[in-house]
C-alpha cells in the first residue's frame, strides 16, 4: 500500500517535538507548502494576454514585454552557442498602494515558469514582519525560512524600505537584508526577488546597503490610476459580482474619484474596491427601508443596480462630503 505523505509529516513532527527543535508551527507550514501541488502551467501567450487585459498600466506592460523578449532572445542565443548577457533578474517595483504591483508580480512568476527559468513559478509575498525577528539570531532564521518557501519561484517583499529604518544597533532589519543578499547569490538560478514600495522610500532603501543596488538592476514604475481608469476598474469589479451602476451612480463615482488627492496616502484600486463595498452596504440599507416593501418582492434589476445615493453614502462613509450633489454631484474632502 502506498505511503501517505501526511503520515510522514506527522511522524517527523512527533520526532521534532521530542527533540525540542524550533517552532513547530513554522515547521508545519514549511512541510505543507512542500506538499502543495503547483497550479497547472499556463502558456506565455495566455499570461501576456492577461497582462494586456489589465486596466491602465501601459508603461508597466511595455516594460514587462521588453523584459520577457530580452529573456527569450538570451535563451535563443544560448541555444545557438552564443554568449549570454548575464543580468540580474531581480526587480524593483516602485508605486503607491493599489497600483497592481502584486498582480503583475504574480503574472511575472508564472511567465518565468512558462519560459523555463523557474521550476514552480509561484509567488511568496511577505513584509517586514515575515522576515525580521524580535530577538538576536531570529531574523536570519525567519528570512532563510521564507527563502526556502520561495525557491524555484518569486519572493515578493512589500514595503521593503521598512527593512532599513531605525538605528541599526536596535533594529534587525539590516540582518534580514544581509541574509537576503547572500541567499540571492547562493540561489541565483532558483530564486527571483521583487522588492516593492513607495518610490521615495524605495530609493532610500536601495542606498542603505552597497550590495542592494547591484542586485536590483531593473526598476518598473507603477503610476497612479487616472479617474477614467479607476471608474473602469470599479465597473469591472461590479460586473464580476453582477452589479451595475446606473448613469447617476457612474456620475457620482467619477466625481468622488476625480476629487481624490493622489499621493502616497491614496489607495488607487484599493480605494475603488472599498468605495464599491461601502456602496453595497448603502444599497442594502436603501432597499431594506423602502416603505411597505418586502425584500422578497424586489425585482432582480433592483438587486443588481447601484444608484447615486448609494455612492453618495459610500463617499460620506469614507470621509468624503458631497458638495451640491443635486447640482452636478461634486465632492469636497471632509475637513
Amino acid at each position: 500500500m502506498a505511503r501517505n505523505p501526511l503520515e510522514d509529516v506527522a511522524r517527523a513532527l512527533r520526532e521534532r517535538l521530542t527533540a525540542g527543535g524550533g517552532d513547530p508551527g513554522d515547521w508545519i507550514a514549511d512541510q505543507l507548502d512542500s506538499l502543495r501541488r503547483p497550479e497547472p502551467a499556463r502558456t506565455l501567450e495566455e499570461l501576456q494576454a492577461e497582462l494586456d487585459s489589465l486596466t491602465g498600466l501601459e508603461t508597466v506592460k511595455e516594460q514587462v514585454h521588453a523584459l520577457v523578449a530580452f529573456l527569450q532572445v538570451q535563451a535563443e542565443r544560448q541555444r545557438h552557442g552564443l554568449p549570454e548577457v548575464a543580468t540580474s533578474q531581480h526587480l524593483v517595483f516602485l508605486g503607491n498602494p493599489g497600483t497592481g504591483k502584486t498582480t503583475v508580480a504574480r503574472l511575472l512568476a508564472e511567465m518565468y515558469r512558462a519560459m523555463g527559468l523557474l521550476r514552480r513559478g509561484h509567488l511568496v509575498e511577505v513584509d517586514r514582519a515575515g522576515l525580521v525577528g524580535q530577538y538576536v539570531g531570529m531574523t536570519a532564521i525567519k528570512t532563510d525560512r521564507v527563502i526556502r518557501r520561495a525557491l524555484d519561484g518569486v519572493l515578493f517583499i512589500d514595503e521593503a524600505y521598512s527593512l532599513s529604518v531605525g538605528d541599526e544597533r536596535y533594529d534587525f532589519g539590516p540582518e534580514a537584508i544581509e541574509t537576503l543578499l547572500k541567499r540571492m547569490e547562493d540561489y541565483r538560478h532558483r530564486l527571483v526577488v521583487i522588492v516593492a514600495g513607495y518610490p521615495r522610500l524605495m530609493h532610500r532603501f536601495l542606498q542603505s546597503n552597497p550590495g542592494l543596488r547591484s542586485r536590483f538592476s531593473r526598476e518598473i514604475t507603477f503610476p497612479d490610476y487616472s479617474t477614467d481608469e479607476l471608474v473602469a476598474i470599479t465597473q469591472k469589479l461590479a460586473g464580476e459580482y453582477e452589479y451595475a451602476l446606473d448613469d447617476g451612480a457612474t456620475e457620482a463615482l467619477r466625481a468622488v474619484l476625480g476629487g481624490a488627492v493622489r499621493g502616497e496616502g491614496f489607495g488607487n484600486a484599493r480605494f475603488s474596491r472599498t468605495l464599491f463595498e461601502q456602496a453595497l452596504n448603502a444599497q442594502a440599507l436603501r432597499l431594506a427601508r423602502v416603505d411597505g416593501a418586502d425584500l422578497a418582492d424586489l425585482e432582480r434589476s433592483e438587486l443588481m443596480t447601484l444608484r447615486a445615493p448609494d455612492l453618495l453614502a459610500a463617499a460620506r462613509a469614507l470621509g468624503e462630503e458631497p458638495a451640491e450633489a443635486a447640482r452636478g454631484g461634486l465632492f469636497r474632502r471632509r475637513r
